[in-house]
This record gives C-alpha cells, sequence and structure tokens, in this order.
C-alpha cells in the first residue's frame, strides 16, 4: 500500500509542477541589451551547446572607435534555464572579456541573463598586471522586434 500510495504522490507531482516547468524555458539564441545600453546578437545553439555572436558596447575606456565584436560561447544543456560562459574579442582595442551567467524567465515569463564578467586588458610589462583586469556584473533582457 505505501509504494502505490508513493506513486500517486509522484504522479500529483508531476501533474502539479509540469505547467510551471514549461513556463521557464529560457533560451539564449536572440537580441539581448544590458543594463548599460550594450547589446549583443547570440545566433542558434548546437546541439553540443555551442553559440556565437556579436557584442556592442555602449561603454568603453578607449580613444577608438568602438565596433561590433565576435562572441564564442557555450551552455550547458539544461533546457530550462542554462548556465552559459562567452568571450568577447573587442575588435578595437587590445582586450578580451569572458561572461558567465544563467538565464532566469521571471514570473510573466520575461527572459533575463544574469552574468558577472572579467575584462583584461592588455598591459605591457608584468609589474602593471596588477591594474590588467577588472571585474563586473551585467544583467541582460530580451530586445522585442517590432513583429513581437
Amino acid at each position: 500500500m505505501v509504494h502505490a500510495t508513493s506513486s500517486v504522490l509522484l504522479l500529483l507531482s508531476l501533474a502539479l509542477l509540469a505547467p510551471g516547468l514549461s513556463a521557464q524555458l529560457c533560451s539564449l539564441a536572440g537580441n539581448w541589451t544590458n543594463d548599460l545600453g550594450s547589446n549583443m546578437t547570440i545566433g542558434a545553439v548546437n546541439d553540443k551547446g555551442e553559440f556565437s555572436g556579436t557584442y556592442l558596447t555602449a561603454v568603453a575606456d578607449t580613444p577608438y572607435n568602438i565596433t561590433r565584436s565576435p562572441l564564442l560561447g557555450i551552455q550547458n544543456n539544461t533546457v530550462w534555464q542554462p548556465t552559459f560562459g562567452f568571450t568577447v574579442q573587442w575588435t578595437f582595442i587590445e582586450s578580451t572579456t569572458v561572461f558567465t551567467g544563467q538565464c532566469f524567465v521571471d514570473k510573466n515569463g520575461k527572459e533575463v541573463l544574469k552574468t558577472m564578467w572579467l575584462l583584461r586588458s592588455r598591459v605591457g610589462d608584468a609589474g602593471d598586471d596588477w591594474k590588467a583586469t577588472r571585474v563586473g556584473n551585467n544583467i541582460f533582457t530580451r530586445l522585442r522586434t517590432l513583429k513581437e
């Protein structure tokens, strides 16, 4: 009798949780903007979790013209709210940034990427290594197209 009761409780739990789980699907592919106004586009994620795209920063400590830069990344192939990481190789300055984060869907169905990043700038001497890496965080929200 205990086994039958456990099975019924398991089925009931799954039935109650299933509608909530389907609402939690979060996809990295698409256009995103962050809290500083930077924009990125992520292409399709392949079956290995790999993706590529572009990043256009709205902020930079450089006298050069800011240009769109390539990004390469990988996500954990968790279907619902995946963790991920990507690297941006800046095309306008000798720096690289790595981001890591997770894709979330809030109770209203809004997708958000919560990230932490490390920005490594090239320095001319090992003695300047102490000032070559910056750390921060960004929150990205999906950019909607006019069709949406």
